[in-house]
């Protein structure tokens, strides 16, 4: 079926122009091609076809838009023409002139000529050209990825978008849109659906793309506004490795991995049914968490056959992905992903699949696991894709989602047609037509529409059928309009599964209602373009109610056994039971009162109209946009329905007569606000304070948010562990009394919630969802609770961070129990009106507002004043806009049932009269509209103002100009402004007189207004730019209060300061509210101290209340500044330092040649500072660097604020403790290093090097263990050193996890690749006998592998950067990064990185003055150096730098191949080194093997960057990553970074001593450098340092095997153990490699794979150092594999004979080697075998290249024919044999097979009749063999295929001698393959 539109002519052009043309149907574009210079007639004559799926409905549309053509303007709109499909349908070819439409839907000039044709199924396709497959993905794939089209072809027809994601595209716009949109402003797209990449997609962007070709990346979009929410980039890491047991017969797999709408494909592997690929995919996504968490991932194994059939499905397995992201280091590694067949649910398992799957974000660091040789442990069943806790035999279920009815819509069409009738005829229709659709685990189902109804009905359920439990959290449930045009979301809501069940051993399934849900989203007046179109789809905060939705969910699971079930799991709609109105509860009146009492800083943007506030719950009160409903509840009659709904109003009408009639009044009187300062307004409310209250009906549902209020109360009081965090931060004393405190009313909480809710059992309306959250949540609160209470016996001093720990995992779960998924009463929302139009809002959940008359149950903000900051909808209040207030209130709330609404008012302050509406008059519960207050307070706040630090940086130099802003009710004062700081000292006191707070004196003690303190940065204009807020609370002091310790005066606390939701500082400051008595000022404390004349009338901090100082002096070591980037387009050329702290400080000596020497001549200089006692108190520490310029002109370059100094305190020794070293800094620390005494750990040394000498004197020839020789030195390179130190780590890492870890050399366990499944356990359970079995036989395991392990010298393989390691090398010397710039937001500024304009090198220490005498009297010290003694010269040095680069792991493809060609680059200063002919080609994993040698001079050159880049034979060379090290650092640091100290000390052979100075000169030259006492040496094998003494080895072994007698051994073991020396003992560098992440400027925070190198530093005037290790990749060594098959036996009979009927089978076998497919060799065919017995005396070779260390074999082969050069894959060794029954006429049966894997396989029987399935299986123990070791093997082997049942059935027996020779061997003793010479075998008789 097809569509064709042919567009011949458009004429009546005005002017003359380029035009071009767009068609669009079902949401596909096609542009036509550009006709240039056109006139009044544009002959396009180009036709369009659209292969069509489903047939054409009659109500479709077609558009077709013409444009004037741009090159460098977005194209101008002419016209539109739209045509309905029904005469085409009909006729199946029409032919249309017809005018065009502009922009307002006026009828221009301007004619078309078109022609349609459809092309139905009934036989009139014409042929297919290649464009019809336009529709299919895979074809789209690259375009998808680019985002360009060639429209450029001629004759080509550019698609504007792929078909998956049409939901982007519209039809076409709104029939209606009669609505000038400006000129180039984009249709509104349909919102993107939550499965598809958000990517703006804008007409104008579609056509940039298609005319530039450019291929706008993601980024170059602003995609900070596709959703509501802040961007993340995100990208998704998926590398498959292998597939094993994949059922089905001789298949060639492909495996496909789908994120959301992206699919990537692996290659084809052929005949196989345990393919290995290896491949890497990445998948970037630019959208917020929300979306990407509920992509879904799914994974799965297509039987490809022939490019003409597209692959049947083997099995899928889906999960999504934030369960991905919720894994530890988010991510699964190494992982076996259980498929299954979606389509056969009875099938059981159909494979597995073995991948990494990882989601990093932004600034997510992801730590892989080591990449060595995997040979990994293969245990299947233990290393499954899941998270933890779900059980691996997981069993298909049915989600119901049953959709009841809804309520309350909002209006979503203005139809003209609608508007007419309604005008015409008073027709009056519901503008909806709502239907519900369900999205889960990558399916979705939708509901029927139910035209025009505000309160749809459906009772309709939605079945998924999914395996249980679920990987995916989330059931998004949505309801849409239908829309002819472009259907529109109303509302969503999501279910998390992990809220509605329960997975302990008294859990419960996933289960919920019938409840109503609310559902939250944009403002409810319709408009064609909803700017907050996102917050419907679930993005962002809803703003507005939007509708309630009745919905249940039901699970059951499947007994997939039972022959009725339909095992299909496609997304079904089946009608559901109806339920009874009153089953979600009884229907109550509920009575919402609120209080205006203070509205001030409102945005002054607004404050020229009158401003009014509404309040809404629900519906009701929305007097702007809700519906006009009836204020009463309108009951839907149903038949025998009548009394109750009688009652239900009558009950109503008495209440109302009661009270009088109580209409509600939800909104303020409007008042025009007056001005606050410059910036804010206030309304004038005074002592008349405007009141709302609404009436409004909803089941009563209070248990539940009751039972949410308990677990919140205990939860807030939970919020005091921040204090104990705050306690030990700040070293106060006593925090575990605190701890013991919070645990105290943690126990006492839980025990009164199982009390106050045991009594809550029996209530009809409540769902099973609330009786087991009910018993769960008293489950889990009495286990706390006695936890609390044992805790709490176990908090001592030196337990209280790990208990913290545990308390904190108490709060989160509460905070999880508390959330209820089942709503009840909606969210309460305040909006600010100006002048009638929606400005901004806050919402306030209702849960906090409930009245009870229990107080646990009550709501935290229930009956009491609440400030709320309003804030701008939807995305308008993100980034900077939404940094200002909109508005502040104070605002008093109670919700509650009318029928306890008689203490509404008794939480206002106290005070006041009730005003009420002319009809409440004289009725005591008749609400008031407003109170007037008569009691007032005469109060003067007093604001200490001291100092803030870390503020933003709000001016391009990178500082800024502060003040602070402070607001008390509705008066504001500034302090002063401080210029060029980012740590502004103010120390200034703000008096506020006059200020009149209502309300009783007693109340405003104890809850005084919130005050609250922005910061601006004051620019040369007058304008000031928004800096970041913090609130604080005043401490009151009533007028009968004497000012006295311990209340007063205040102590100055930090507040932390915000912006948005970033940190943006911390204000230092303390605040006093004094009441004024009836003596007036007099009363109130003096402001003492002088008024600071030298500042103007600034009054400082009073003292009492500004800290205590003492005198400080700093010393500053100046050491010298690198990588100044540019000022001012200028370079920098004479830098200084300036170093300032409170007020006092010092500068560097001038450089005066930067470029020749960046380095300071004068190292020491120091000032001296009265600094607070209080060491929290200290004001930050400024650096800054300037130029000074010609004419005494200063530039400044950067700065940099240290504001902690704590680290940099010198505090003198303590005599009794060892003393320390002198250096500036604190203690150092060694980190992770166990404390062992120097003589354990060097015992293993020497008893190694006996048993060395044993094993010399005489070889153990031991027939059983061959492995156990010693390994051959000449065999041995630096890789095997290599690979044994990671075999190494990786046994470390697994102790947490297995009790004992067993190398792979014990138990492979599948070399053979089908484990038992007979039935799922039993086969498991046999498996792990066996391998305990193995275990007991192996020496416990625990001891096995120490005897098994060789004995290889091992370097130290760091999983990370070096530095991470030793503290950055900071050991003596710091860099503190300058920085320049505004400080960064999502929108204007720019990030850390961009800021940063260069490093300054030094250090800082502090102590207080004067020190104590014996410091300065030590041995040698210098006073010019003060506390930095011995510190080397920073003379510029010589350095020779030998970069070793070893590999690289997951690098990002840069090719569309998804590979990426990759070579090294190395750059140090003017040194740029691209190895590009050694390119590797095609591989993400390339190991180079490289070293580079470069001679540098430090200081100048001292930043190394090795970066990775993808050889492009055409264009230019892309940079994949790059990374960057400070050799400078590493070359001075103490830990000896310039050469790693070895293991051991050996002269000859791989592991040669590297270093030109041996261990001895490196010990003598520590311990002078250190002033120790030592080395001394003797008798042999002995060596003292200190007082510590170390043994080893005496005499060592040359080349010739002659014993020398030697001291380096030990010196060795003394260096080793260097930090056990006290004072100057810090760990020394040992050998290693280093994991460095590559980084790409262009995709900062992502990885893009990982470096794995070394550095050594050579000083050029020191001894030359040898040659470099050679680390070049080993080279595969060539063998020969002659697999001789001498007969088969037992092998299953398929064919019958035509004749006699007997059983026989054709039989030969094909075998091969993994990866080589295409070489596979077939027997001949031993025809017509009646028993199954075959003989072949048939021999096979295989050659095939060896890497012995990785286990693995290297094949290069080219991709395809136009690939430019050969790639490398590397494959396990796996030997496969099949036999097959071979037809004449039709495809040859297949009729069995075996893997062996050649390093290990069971050993062949003896005889046919030994030989067993199980020997496969691993059921039976057989000893295994590897046939690298054994050379030749000869026996009997079974041959396995599944049976319909899928489970292992044996097909044959084949008897087989495997030899292996070298290719050397195999060439001096030739044989001839099958059985030909030499060496040829007979044919069987």
């Amino acid at each position: 079926m097809a569509l064709l539109v042919h567009l011949k002519t458009v004429s009546e052009l005005r002017g003359r122009g380029d035009r071009i043309a767009k068609v669009t149907f079902r949401g596909q574009a096609f542009y036509s091609r550009v006709l240039e210079n056109c006139e009044d007639v544009a002959d396009f004559d180009e036709t369009f076809r659209w292969p069509v799926a489903s047939s054409l409905d009659s109500s479709e549309i077609l558009e077709i838009q013409i444009f004037s053509y741009s090159k460098v303007f977005s194209n101008k709109l002419i016209g539109t023409f739209r045509m309905v499909l029904q005469k085409v349908v009909e006729e199946k070819h029409v032919e249309v002139t017809d005018t065009l439409m502009d922009d307002n839907n006026a009828v221009i000039k301007t004619v078309l000529c078109v022609e349609v044709r459809y092309q139905a199924t009934d036989g009139m396709v014409g042929s297919w050209d290649d464009g019809d497959f336009l529709g299919d993905e895979s074809f789209h794939e690259e375009e998808k990825d680019s985002q360009e089209t060639d429209g450029l072809l001629p004759g080509s027809r550019p698609s504007s978008r792929t078909p998956g994601e049409k939901s982007f595209r519209r039809a076409g716009r709104s029939v209606f849109s009669a609505m000038k949109l400006g000129k180039n402003r984009p249709h509104k797209e349909e919102p993107q659906r939550q499965d598809e990449p958000a990517v703006l997609e804008m007409e104008d962007l579609g056509r940039l793309a298609i005319r530039l070709g450019d291929g706008l990346d993601p980024d170059s979009v602003s995609l900070a506004s596709v959703t509501a929410l802040t961007t993340n980039v995100s990208n998704k890491r998926v590398t498959v490795i292998e597939a094993r047991q994949l059922v089905g017969l001789n298949m060639d797999p492909v495996v496909c991995v789908e994120v959301g709408d992206d699919k990537k494909c692996t290659s084809m592997k052929e005949s196989t049914n345990c393919p290995y690929y290896n491949e890497y995919f990445v998948f970037d996504f630019h959208v917020s968490p929300d979306v990407m968490f509920d992509k879904i991932i799914k994974i799965s194994v297509i039987h490809s056959k022939n490019l003409l059939r597209s692959g049947t499905l083997v099995g899928s397995f889906k999960m999504d992905v934030g369960t991905v992201y919720s894994q530890p280091e988010h991510q699964f590694h190494h992982k076996w992903a259980i498929l299954s067949d979606p389509d056969d649910i009875s099938a059981g398992l159909k494979g597995y699949v073995k991948c990494d799957v990882a989601v990093v974000g932004k600034g997510d660091n992801i730590k892989t696991p080591h990449k060595a040789n995997e040979t990994e442990e293969d245990d299947i069943e233990g290393n499954l894709l899941l998270p933890e806790g779900v059980p691996p035999e997981r069993q298909w279920a049915r989600f119901y989602v049953k959709i009841y009815r809804a309520e309350g819509l909002p209006r979503m069409n203005t139809s003209l047609m609608a508007n007419v009738k309604k005008a015409f005829i008073g027709e009056n229709k519901d503008l909806v037509d709502p239907y519900v659709q369900v999205f889960f685990a990558g399916q979705k189902g939708k509901t029927s529409v139910q035209k025009s109804s505000y309160e749809p009905l459906w009772n309709e359920q939605v079945v998924f059928t999914d395996l249980f439990p679920p990987l995916c959290k989330r059931v998004k449930v949505q309801i849409r309009d239908s829309d002819k045009v472009n259907d529109m979301a109303i509302g969503t809501h999501f279910i998390d599964l992990r809220k509605i069940s329960n997975d302990g051993d008294k859990g419960f399934l996933p289960t919920l209602g019938p409840a109503w849900v609310n559902m939250y989203g944009s403002t409810r007046n319709y408009t064609l373009l909803d700017e907050h179109q996102d917050l419907n789809e679930g993005l962002g905060e809803g703003v507005s109610f939007r509708a309630r939705l009745m919905l249940g969910l039901a699970v059951e699971i499947l007994d997939t056994s039972n022959p009725e079930l339909t095992s299909s799991t496609e997304v079904q709609v089946e009608p559901a039971t109806p339920v009874s109105e009153s089953c979600t509860g009884k229907m109550e009146e509920f009575f919402l009162f609120g209080a205006f009492l203070e509205a001030s800083m409102i945005d002054r943007k607004n404050g020229d109209k009158p401003i009014t506030f509404e309040v809404t719950i629900g519906n009701y009160g929305n007097e702007v946009d809700g519906l006009s409903r009836p204020q009463r509840p309108r009951p839907r009659k149903e038949p025998g329905d009548e009394e109750e709904v009688d009652l239900i109003q009558n009950s109503s009408e008495d209440e109302a007569d009661e009270g009088g009639d109580l209409a509600s009044v939800s909104s303020t009187p409007p008042m025009r606000p007056q001005i606050t300062d410059r910036n804010y307004f206030h309304l004038p409310y005074l002592d008349r304070k405007p009141c709302v209250y609404i009436k409004s009906w909803w089941p009563d549902q209070r248990r539940r948010l009751y039972n949410a209020n308990i677990m919140d109360h205990i939860a807030d009081k939970e919020e005091g562990l921040n204090d104990v965090q705050e306690m030990i931060k700040t070293e106060k004393s006593y925090p575990e009394r605190r701890l013991r405190g919070v645990l105290e009313e943690l126990s006492c909480g839980c025990y009164r919630f199982l009390s106050l809710t045991d009594k809550d059992q029996g209530h009809a309306s409540r769902t099973r969802l609330d009786r087991e959250r009910l018993k769960s949540c008293l489950r889990e609160l009495e286990s706390m609770g006695q936890q609390a209470k044992t805790l709490r016996a176990q908090v001592k001093k030196h337990t209280v961070r790990d208990k913290l720990r545990l308390c904190q995992s108490f709060l989160q779960q509460l905070r999880f129990l508390a959330d209820e998924p089942q709503h009840s009463v909606p969210d309460v929302f305040i909006w600010m009106l100006s002048n009638n139009k929606r400005v901004a809002y806050a919402r306030v959940p209702s849960k906090d507002l409930l009245f009870s008359a229990v107080e646990e149950e009550l709501g935290k903000d229930c009956a009491k004043v609440k400030t709320l900051f309003l804030k701008l909808p939807g995305k308008r209040g993100f980034g900077s806009a939404g940094w200002t207030v909109q508005a502040k209130l104070e605002l008093y709330l109670w919700l509650g049932l009318s029928k306890h609404r008689k203490d509404f008012l008794c939480g206002l302050p106290c005070g006041f009269e009730e005003v009420k509406a002319a009809q409440g008059l004289g009725l005591h519960s008749f609400p008031p509209i407003s109170l007037v207050y008569t009691k007032k307070q005469a109060f003067q706040l007093r604001a200490h103002m001291y100092q803030a630090r870390s503020l933003f940086a709000a001016d391009s130099s990178g500082l800024s100009d502060p003040f602070a802003r402070v607001f008390f009710i509705n008066q504001s004062q500034c302090t002063e402004v401080l210029n060029e700081t980012l740590c502004p000292t103010w120390d200034q006191m703000l008096v506020f007189d006059n200020l009149e707070l209502y309300g009783e004196a007693h109340e405003l003690r104890n809850d005084p207004p919130i005050i609250v303190i922005e910061i601006y940065d004051q620019d040369t204009m007058g304008k000031t730019d928004f800096m970041g807020r913090t609130f604080a609370k005043p401490l009151v002091k009533m007028a009968d209060e004497a000012y006295c310790p311990p209340r007063f005066p205040p102590q100055l606390e930090y507040f932390q300061i915000y912006r948005g939701t970033a940190t943006a500082g911390d204000l230092l400051a303390a605040f006093e509210l004094l009441q004024i008595g009836p003596a007036g000022k007099a009363d109130l404390p003096p402001i003492s101290g002088p008024v600071d004349m030298d500042r103007g009338p600034v009054m400082p901090v009073p003292v009492g209340i500004r800290p205590v100082l003492s005198k400080y002096r700093i010393e500053v070591l100046f050491w010298g500044l690198r990588d100044l980037k540019r000022v001012n387009l200028a370079q920098v050329d004479r830098p200084r330092v300036d170093i300032e702290c409170a007020g006092k400080g010092v500068q560097s000596s001038l450089i005066h040649n930067y470029k020749k020497n960046p380095n300071f001549s004068t190292l020491v200089k120091w000032f001296e500072v009265d600094l607070p006692e209080n060491e929290l108190l200290h004001p930050p520490l400024n650096i800054r660097v300037v130029d000074c310029r010609a004419f005494g002109r200063y530039t400044l370059v950067g700065s940099h604020a240290v504001s902690s100094l704590r680290r940099f305190i010198y505090r003198p020794p303590d005599r009794s403790a060892p003393s320390r070293n002198t250096a500036g800094t604190a203690t150092p620390r060694s980190p992770g290093r166990a404390p062992l005494g120097p003589r354990e750990e060097l015992l293993p040394a020497v008893q190694a090097d006996e048993e060395k000498e044993k094993k010399k004197k005489k070889k153990k020839g031991n027939s059983e263990e061959p492995e156990e020789e010693e390994p051959d030195e000449s065999m041995l390179d630096w890789w095997s050193k290599y690979f044994a130190s990671i075999d190494t780590m990786k046994e470390v890492r697994p102790q947490g996890c297995a009790p004992s870890f067993l190398p792979q050399t014990d138990h492979g366990l599948l070399f053979w690749f089908w484990p038992g499944l007979k039935g799922p356990m039993k086969g498991k359970e046999k498996t792990k006998a066996a391998k305990e079995e193995k275990k007991k036989r192996t020496g416990q395991g625990s001891e096995a592998p120490e005897k098994k392990k060789p004995k290889i010298d091992e370097l130290k393989v760091y999983p990370k950067e070096l530095e991470s390691e030793f503290d950055n090398f900071e050991d003596w010397l710091h860099t503190f990064n300058l920085l320049r710039g505004k400080t960064g937001d999502d929108e204007d500024g720019c990030t850390e990185e961009e800021r940063i304009v260069g490093r300054f090198k030094g250090s800082l220490c502090m102590y207080k003055v004067p020190l104590p005498e014996d410091v300065s009297r030590e041995a040698g010290y210098d006073p010019t150096y003060g506390m930095f003694q011995g510190i080397p010269s920073n003379d510029p040095i010589n350095v020779l730098v030998r970069v070793y680069v070893v590999r690289a792991t997951d690098l990002h493809p840069a090719d569309i191949n998804g590979k990426a060609d990759p070579y090294i680059a190395i750059r140090l200063g003017k040194t740029d080194i691209r190895d590009k002919e050694n390119y590797i080609s095609k591989q993400l994993n390339p190991v180079f093997g490289k070293s580079f040698d470069i001679e540098a001079s430090f200081p100048m050159e001292s930043m190394l960057t090795v970066a990775v880049y993808d050889w492009d034979l055409v264009g230019t060379d892309d940079l994949i990553g790059e990374t960057k090290i400070d050799l400078e650092n590493r070359f001075y640091s103490k830990h000896r970074a310039t050469c790693g100290i070895a293991q051991t000390y050996s002269i000859h052979g791989y592991n040669i001593w590297r270093d030109p100075m041996k261990p001895s000169q490196i010990l003598t030259r520590l311990c002078k450098e250190g002033k120790v006492d030592g080395p001394h040496f003797g008798p042999p094998g002995r060596v003292k340092v200190s007082n510590h003494v170390f043994t080893g080895p005496s005499e060592i072994e040359d080349e010739n095997g002659q014993r020398k007698p030697t001291e380096e051994h030990v010196a060795l073991c003394a260096l080793r153990h260097w930090e056990d020396i006290p004072r100057v003992g810090c760990r020394l560098v040992p050998e290693h490699v280093e994991t460095r992440p590559l980084l790409n400027p262009d995709k900062p925070g992502i990885e893009q794979g990982r470096l794995e190198l070394w550095v050594d530093m050579f000083p050029m005037d020191m001894p030359a150092p040898g040659t470099p290790l050679d680390i070049s990749p080993r080279k595969p060594k060539k063998y020969e594999l002659r697999v001789i098959v001498w007969n088969t036996d037992e092998v299953v009979l398929e064919d019958d004979d035509f004749f006699t009927g007997e059983k026989s089978s054709d039989i030969f076998v094909r075998g091969w080697l993994k990866g080589q497919q295409e070489d596979k060799q077939d027997t001949d065919v031993h025809y017509h075998s009646l028993t199954g017995e075959g003989n072949f005396n048939w021999r096979y070779l295989f050659p095939f290249d060896y890497l012995a260390a990785e286990e693995k074999i290297v094949i290069s082969k080219k991709e395809s024919m136009f690939s430019w050069d050969e790639t490398e894959y590397k494959i396990p060794a796996r030997l496969t044999l099949q036999i097959w029954d071979a037809d004449h006429f039709s495809a040859d049966d297949f009729l069995g097979a075996i893997e062996l894997d050649l390093n290990r396989f069971p050993r062949g029987a003896k005889t046919a009749k030994q030989c067993t399935m199980e020997m496969a299986t691993g059921e039976v123990d057989v000893p295994l063999v590897s046939i690298f070791k054994q050379k030749r093997v000869k026996g009997w082997w079974p041959l396995l295929a599944r049976n319909e049942n899928d489970e292992f059935e044996l097909t044959g027996k084949v008897e087989a001698e495997l030899h292996l020779l070298t290719a050397e061997e195999a060439e001096k003793n030739p044989v001839g393959l099958a059985r030909n010479e030499p060496e040829p075998l007979e044919k069987p008789k």
